[in-house]
């Protein structure tokens, strides 16, 4: 595939004031793409130019033209990207930006953790995610929030577009100027460039194609409490915000996924990652080990997996959850020795993941073969 990104089009006619910096309403998504402050983003989101070395960009970890996911080698086979400095590697696997607007922000709710950016929440919204790479020194790299403001005043396109968006003195303020640039991206990733709903699964729901044998079989056992616990942390019931099903319930849960040695002899972390218990707002011991729970849409070409990219196939995955309730399951499949122990031994959900029969290979496929179905069709050419 390609590694080439999809620019979009972009002309500035901004009219807008710096009353769009509130955040845009979930029910009236998407944003149209050419609402000035999403023209904007979308620029920023391409934008190399923001980063220290000027050789990254948004787009770089978040690729439109692959899930929006880092298809990058990264010399660790994906698992994890590499920082503008050339040297920085990261100790999870990026998430896509697809479908990530429908996010809530990180709430409680009836004593679980839901929703939030990043595999551990820390962020609330789009535009707080947005606002921490371009910052981080082992990802864009930016030493300041005025070093972003004078790459800004770099490009007259830019000024221009600032000053007709938040207004004549927007620069002058690199707090404000900053919180503008996340707004503005946040803006850009509600458009339905991120969530076009025209899978073939979409496309089955509205009557326009049908299921093969293999994914009907797939879909009935991915939705049935019987044969599988997928639908538990995969289903939403179809959002209440947007009438579209995102295969994820928001929430958070320790499934046992080993640490990756491998990732870790490149990248020189040491210690566990404790997930939900990283973020600054969690302090239980109960959410040691936890990750949010990610969607499933565009899974088959989004890989690797989990949320420290272990796992490059998707067959892998389904053996991995199939191997608490399958004697057979012994060995991973990808290095033919028997499973690694859980990084985080404890808060396993072992009540949802030993809550099911064993799957056999035709059951296994057949379900790869369903979620096959959930790939954008921009993307249908990337299954493998």
């Amino acid at each position: 595939m390609s590694r080439t990104h999809f620019i979009p089009r972009v002309v500035f006619t901004l009219v807008a004031s710096f009353s769009t910096m509130a955040s845009f309403a979930a029910d009236t998504l998407p944003r149209n793409s050419d609402e000035p402050l999403a023209m904007l983003g979308s620029q920023l989101y391409f934008d190399k130019n923001l980063s220290i070395n000027r050789n990254q960009s948004c787009a770089t970890c978040h690729n439109p033209a692959k899930g929006f996911v880092d298809d990058r080698d990264n010399g660790v086979n994906g698992m994890a990207s590499l920082g503008s400095d050339g040297k920085s590697i990261g100790d999870r696997n990026a998430p896509t930006a697809a479908y990530a607007a429908f996010t809530p922000v990180f709430h409680l709710k009836k004593g679980e953790y839901v929703g939030g950016m990043f595999h551990d929440g820390r962020a609330n919204t789009l535009a707080d995610q947005a606002a921490g790479p371009p910052l981080n020194p082992a990802e864009m790299g930016l030493t300041s929030k005025q070093l972003f403001v004078d790459r800004i005043k770099e490009n007259p396109a830019y000024v221009i577009a600032f000053q007709k968006e938040f207004g004549a003195k927007i620069l002058a303020d690199s707090e404000k100027a900053y919180e503008a640039m996340s707004q503005a991206i946040m803006a850009f990733e509600q458009t339905d460039l991120f969530m076009p709903f025209d899978s073939k699964y979409d496309r089955y729901l509205r009557g326009e194609v049908k299921l093969s044998q293999e994914e009907e079989l797939g879909k009935t056992l991915f939705f049935s409490e019987q044969f599988t616990n997928c639908n538990e942390c995969h289903q939403l019931s179809r959002s209440p915000i947007y009438n579209k099903e995102t295969f994820t319930n928001y929430q958070y849960r320790n499934i046992g996924v080993p640490e990756n040695v491998e990732l870790r002899q490149k990248n020189g972390v040491a210690g566990k990652d404790f997930g939900l218990l990283n973020n600054p707002a969690v302090d239980e011991a109960t959410a040691k080990g936890k990750f949010k729970v990610p969607s499933l849409r565009n899974i088959a070409v989004t890989g690797p997996y989990m949320h420290n990219g272990v796992f490059q196939n998707l067959t892998t995955v389904i053996h991995f959850y199939d191997k608490y309730n399958n004697p057979n399951r012994k060995l991973n499949p990808e290095t033919g020795r028997a499973w690694a122990a859980p990084e985080v031994v404890e808060n396993l959900d072992l009540a949802t993941l030993e809550k099911g029969p064993a799957l056999d290979e035709r059951r296994v496929n057949a379900l790869v073969a369903f979620l096959k179905t959930l790939t954008d069709k921009r993307y249908e050419s990337q299954i493998k």
